[in-house]
């Protein structure tokens, strides 16, 4: 990697240009003076001291004591740590302020709004959050096995642990024996009751659904939800008729 390559890499992790071309000075020089960290980095020399009681004080570079003063570089695995360790406070006070930005924007949300979800991964962490906010039932259709990740059977597990009525549907016989030691009731559609399962489905409290499909050819998913709205509760009774016909059927 070249001295540009690794400035650069240092600007993306959040440092100041002058402070990573003085960075990668230090680490070039050890120990040098203002002078001599200004003629490997190119900084001027009088913007020198300001970058690198900066880098000092962020733990990345060390004062020496001396006439005329000098820096010192820091060990990378020293740097590496007070790196991660600054992206990782970063990063928890950034979504600190998104959590609160969006527990605003959800009590401004308006009920009745119906919202789209594309690929796999997005969908089965909306049908998690939408499980643990359930307050009273939750019905899930799950055709195989994979339809319900780690992340939705937790959830699935912590509603029914709390006294929710939890039932899931699904053509696998393998669900029964993967919540035979959870309160969930395990409807499994067989030979006596077949079923031709569209996609994943959840109802929850009978006023919020979620559908959804796979596409392009099963490699992906697509879904659309709606939460406590009169959509909801529409959607709800359908897929209340469809189950019932479903295990009804002989």
């Amino acid at each position: 990697m070249s001295t540009r390559d690794a400035v650069a890499a240092l600007k993306r992790l959040g440092l100041p240009n002058y402070q990573a071309r003085v960075f990668v000075a230090l680490q070039e020089l050890g120990t040098a003076t203002a002078q001599e960290v200004s003629d490997a980095s190119e900084v001027p020399r009088s913007q020198v001291y300001g970058a690198a009681d900066a880098l000092v004080e962020r733990g990345l570079a060390e004062l020496v004591e001396s006439s005329p003063k000098q820096y010192r570089a820091v060990s990378l695995d020293a740097a590496r740590t007070q790196l991660t360790e600054r992206l990782e406070r970063e990063r928890d006070a950034a979504f600190d302020h998104l959590e609160d930005l969006r527990a605003t924007a959800t009590n401004r949300e308006t009920t009745g709004a119906v919202a789209t979800l594309r690929g796999r991964q997005p969908i089965s962490d909306r049908i998690a959050d939408l499980v643990e906010d359930a307050t009273e039932s939750v019905f899930l259709v799950a055709p195989a096995e994979r339809s319900v990740t780690d992340g939705i059977e937790a959830a699935l597990r912590d509603r029914a642990a709390d006294g929710l009525a939890v039932t899931v549907l699904s053509a696998e016989p393998s669900a029964r024996e993967r919540f035979a030691d959870a309160p969930i009731r395990v409807l499994v559609m067989d030979d006596d009751h077949p079923a031709d399962f569209a996609g994943r489905a959840l109802m929850v409290d009978d006023e919020t659904v979620l559908l959804a499909a796979a596409t392009d050819g099963g490699s992906g998913e697509e879904a659309m939800w709606t939460e406590h709205s009169s959509i909801g509760r529409i959607l709800a009774r359908f897929m209340q008729s469809g189950v019932d016909s479903g295990m009804n059927r002989t």
